[in-house]
């Protein structure tokens, strides 16, 4: 498999907030969002063939429970199947983040899916080829009630840019109505903390007006765009 890094953190979303972590990031993605927080994922993948026994080893270095495996798109490398496997076997918590467009038989103990709206396509100059391609794939409802199907636990994570990205929210949850409104989560969009707040002024109240749940980004808080090193 393709790993970008391998790091001990903070988990800064979702409902394990707070949770000391290793994060395994693969690289290689098959979207492209002109918001991507991780560009040397995918714009600009970046990253080195490594064995799953050499993630596994590498990850048992850290004394720590959580594992997270995000990218890019780590449900694009089958060799995420027995990554999980191996470090489960191990009593290891595993995250997977995924935007829910590709399907692998995956076991984790939490799939954090996080579908892209419509506010995630890139401008079509210059990349016109990939925001046709990124409009094309970013919605896979099949593919979404596939890995819900075979999850453990789960959390839906929406990016949200403007206030009309709620109707595009809640008419994609009348398309799914397998997913609970309990495990339905809306963050901000943003890359500094000034953009954050200015969006959860608005979209806190919101949610809690709504029913669903706002999630905060706290990495971006705690650590900024920095990447691991």
């Amino acid at each position: 498999m393709r790993v970008s890094e391998i790091f001990q953190s903070v988990q800064g979303e979702g409902f394990l907030t707070g949770t000391p972590s290793v994060f395994v990031r693969t690289t290689g993605c098959n979207l492209r969002c002109w918001f991507c927080d991780t560009p040397y994922t995918s714009w600009h993948a970046v990253g080195e063939p490594m064995a799953v026994e050499a993630v596994v080893e590498r990850v048992l270095e850290f004394e720590v429970s959580h594992v997270v495996l995000t990218g890019g798109e780590p449900l694009l490398q089958p060799s995420c199947v027995e990554l999980c496997e191996q470090l489960r076997q191990r009593q290891r918590h595993v995250t997977i983040e995924t935007a829910g467009t590709c399907h692998l038989p995956v076991q984790c103990d939490l799939l954090s899916l996080s579908p892209k709206l419509s506010n995630s396509v890139p401008t079509a100059e210059p990349h016109n080829a990939w925001a046709q391609r990124h409009q094309r794939n970013r919605h896979q409802p099949e593919t979404v009630a596939r890995l819900l199907d075979q999850a453990l636990q789960y959390q839906v994570k929406f990016v949200v840019d403007r206030r009309e990205d709620i109707e595009e929210v809640e008419d994609y949850l009348r398309q799914m109505p397998m997913i609970r409104r309990d495990r339905v989560l809306l963050m901000p969009q943003g890359t500094d903390v000034e953009r954050l707040r200015a969006i959860e002024r608005w979209l806190e109240p919101l949610c809690h007006e709504i029913g669903l749940r706002f999630c905060p980004r706290k990495q971006i808080e705690w650590f900024g765009l920095a990447r691991a090193t």
